[in-house]
């Protein structure tokens, strides 16, 4: 059986065409880390970690730091014991989930190398057919009406505003989206936390009758009462993102009927062996969930949609991180056409970073 040797954390900055803006604030740059695991027979698995300090409490520097010492408790270990390695990380580390994913991914990545499999039917699924949204972020109603009638003519399923201010602004963005795309395609809506329960119930009961599928995290994270009761007022179902970390969140969130459905994130659970158990919980529970994304690159993208295809209780994709990067260093990996996703069907994750862009990385190697 090959066990860890050497592990490289790099430092994985990719620009953005422009600064996107949530609620929350606004990112001019995806500040992102890779590992990269290898084994003693030269078998080599890739993982990134999207840190998003406003709603994960990480950074780049945070997530390196602590990924050094993380990296350190894995040399010697076998790679497909996936539940120990994660483990001994959330022991030593309970906190730093987008740190833990990229291990997480890099792990599975091996694992299903090893296996000979690609990582879907490693996980016991199939390659099912995936369909993204496209997300607007925020901005004026008028200009957000333009980017959407863009979006509207590359032909998406669904397309998502990010919301989150006050009440009177938010209205008009989504009228001002709808009247410009016309009737037919759903909208999703995203508050990042940025309404209260007043507010929250004002708005989506204006745009109930708009065709809009859900709401993301309309409260703050810790407001599972407010989401209990938000969702009782509400025409629009309520999904539950920021407030949705790990399983322990799930059942709570499933005890307190306080949601209609979950938004997994790899970069937020912890990886793929926390999601899961949240998707099983979900499933138990006959909540629908979607799979969600940070910033990450198509790397990071794919290992989700792997996760999602191989689960069908995933029933929404949001996987357009990378729709705002500048640029594009990852080899192999999902493709999109333009919004249906296509796995690549190999070992493992099956994509990878160009070794040019690596080259000009910051990268810290352990080893022992």
């Amino acid at each position: 059986m090959p066990f860890i040797s050497r592990i490289t954390l790099y430092r994985y900055d990719i620009p953005l065409k422009a600064p996107v803006t949530i609620s929350l604030g606004t990112i001019e740059h995806a500040r992102n880390m890779l590992v990269q695991i290898e084994t003693d027979r030269g078998i080599e698995g890739w993982g990134e970690g999207s840190p998003f300090w406003m709603i994960a409490g990480e950074t780049q520097a945070s997530g390196l730091a602590a990924a050094q010492d993380m990296a350190r408790l894995l040399l010697g270990r076998y790679p497909t014991d996936i539940g120990g390695c994660v483990d001994a990380l959330v022991r030593y580390l309970p906190a730093h989930p987008t740190t833990r994913s990229a291990f997480d991914m890099a792990l599975h990545d091996l694992a299903a190398k090893i296996a000979n499999l690609p990582l879907y039917a490693y996980l016991g699924g199939s390659n099912r057919q995936l369909i993204t949204d496209e997300t607007i972020y925020l901005d004026t109603p008028t200009r957000m009406a333009e980017v959407a009638l863009t979006v509207k003519a590359k032909g998406p399923d669904a397309i998502k505003l990010k919301l989150g201010t006050d009440s009177k602004t938010d209205i008009a963005r989504v009228r001002a989206v709808r009247q410009a795309i016309g009737d037919q395609i759903p909208i999703r809506t995203d508050a990042n936390q940025g309404w209260d329960v007043p507010t929250a119930t004002a708005v989506l009961r204006a745009i109930g009758d708009w065709n809009v599928q859900y709401c993301e995290q309309p409260l703050r994270r810790t407001d599972i009462a407010g989401l209990r009761q938000l969702r009782q007022l509400s025409p629009v179902p309520i999904m539950a993102d920021e407030s949705l970390f790990d399983a322990a969140d799930a059942i709570r969130l499933v005890r307190e009927d306080a949601v209609d459905y979950f938004n997994i994130k790899l970069s937020k659970s912890g990886g793929i062996w926390e999601a899961l158990k949240i998707n099983a919980i979900a499933e138990a529970a006959h909540i629908r969930c979607m799979i969600g994304c940070m910033s990450e690159s198509r790397l990071g993208l794919t290992a989700n949609a792997h996760f999602a295809a191989a689960r069908p209780n995933v029933a929404f994709c949001d996987l357009d991180g990378c729709f705002e990067h500048a640029l594009d260093p990852v080899i192999g990996g999902l493709t999109y056409h333009p919004y249906r996703i296509e796995l690549p069907d190999v070992p493992g994750i099956g994509a990878a970073v160009d070794p040019a862009f690596l080259a000009r990385c910051e990268r810290i190697v352990i080893q022992e």
